[in-house]
Order: C-alpha cells, then structure tokens, then sequence
C-alpha cells in the first residue's frame, strides 16, 4: 500500500506564480479593504464592487500559470496516495495535474445560489454579470467563503489530514483560523511533518518531528519531491 501524503497548502505555492495575496502590500488586496469586498454584508450594501473584485482576480488567474511547486505536488501522485487541501481559491492545482484537491475557501471559477449554499455552477470565462443567477432563480454570488461565514469543507478537510502517513504543509502562515488548525487532526505524534516555507508559520504546539525547509513552494517542494523519494521508495 503506498503511503498517504497529505498536503495542506496556503497563498505562498500561488504566489510563485504571481497571484497577489491579501497580505501583499502592492497586491490585488491592497485597493480594496476587506470588509468592502469579503463579507456577506458587503455583497448586500454594495454587490457591484464585490462582484467586479472577483471578476478581477478571475481575470488575473487566467494570465497565470502554475508553477514549479504545483507540478512537484501533482508528481508526488506517481509514487503515493495524495490529497491536497488548499486555503487557495485558484484552480492551479487542478491545472498542474493534481486529481484530489479539497477547496476550504472556495474556488474563483465556480458561482454559487445566493439563497442555496449547495446550489454550485461553474462560470464560463472571468466575467460574471451582476444579474446572473442561479437555477433556482437567486442571484449568483462568487463561491468564495467570506470573513464571517462558516468553512463548510472543514469537517472533510479534518478527516482527510487525519489519514495522512505524512503531512506537508507548504505555502501557509497558519494565521487564518479555523484552516491553520488541521495540523492537529494528524492521527499521532508520529506522524512527520515536513513544512516549506521561508519564515516560521506557528507550529509550537504541534509534537509531530518536523523538517523544516525554508524556501519558497516553487523552489522548496521540488526538493522534498527527491527526499521523499528517497526516504520511502528507495530504501
């Protein structure tokens, strides 16, 4: 049986690519206040603008590529049982090959039911209309999960990093809760924990053995690519 690699990803493996963060001071984010654009009551005050944000990221995502970090996860499926749970609303995993991919927050390329959270629909192109609407007649509204609401994908994401043999947690600060706690699913403290990031995300309460390699997704996941390969295929 091979082994099961979970890897839990953050805005770092998109940002290699050129996708502006929240957090990015010249990002997208940074002309917009989040409240305007990332909240349910912003959609009631003022839907024009929260609809034309997401029309621009969706159009940013269309002039992006993955990168080197998404193929490495997407290659990791040629030798182990992988899942990935992202914080990403992209769909560069997807594009990069990987074929099991948990969405916490989201997708960019998807509209949901206004009245009916499960009503989902793809969207064709970037553009979403303001009078667009659902089967169901609603208007549609981006099928992002907002400040504020509630993460339904959570529950799956939690059994699923609770059956990993390893966890990779790559591109993430481990900031925004509840995502950043799925650390603490892992079924024991033997687990391993290889962790790719440049800073020091929050990980002091975890009792997992952690490998630590700071680079950058696009740089650091090509690399732990070969150690795995190494350390369970070749022994």
């Amino acid at each position: 049986m091979r082994p099961k690699i979970v890897v839990f990803t953050g805005a770092g493996v998109s940002a290699d690519s050129g996708i502006a963060t929240f957090r990015d001071s010249d990002g997208l984010w940074a002309s917009y206040r989040i409240e305007d654009v990332c909240t349910p009551e912003a959609l009631v005050r003022d839907r024009a603008t929260v609809i034309e944000f997401y029309n621009k990221r969706r159009k940013e995502l269309f002039e992006k590529s993955p990168n080197a970090g998404h193929y490495a996860i997407a290659e990791l499926e040629k030798w182990f049982d992988v899942e990935v749970v992202t914080q990403n609303v992209d769909n560069l995993h997807e594009r990069a090959g990987s074929t099991r991919v948990t969405h916490l927050h989201g997708e960019l390329m998807k509209l949901r039911s206004t009245t009916n959270p499960d009503l989902v629909v793809d969207i064709e192109g970037w553009e979403q209309h303001l009078t667009d609407t659902a089967p169901d007649g609603s208007l549609l509204r981006p099928y992002i999960v907002f400040f504020g609401e509630a993460v339904p994908m959570f529950e799956t994401a939690a059994a699923i990093v609770a059956q990993a043999d390893i966890l990779i947690v790559v591109g993430t600060s481990l900031a925004v809760y509840p995502a950043a706690s799925l650390t603490g699913y892992v079924r024991d403290s033997k687990v391993p924990i290889y962790l790719i990031d440049p800073a020091e995300p929050k990980l002091a309460f975890v009792r997992n053995p952690i490998t630590h390699i700071k680079e950058r997704s696009a740089v650091g996941m090509p690399k732990l690519v070969e150690i795995l390969k190494k350390e369970y295929l070749e022994r």
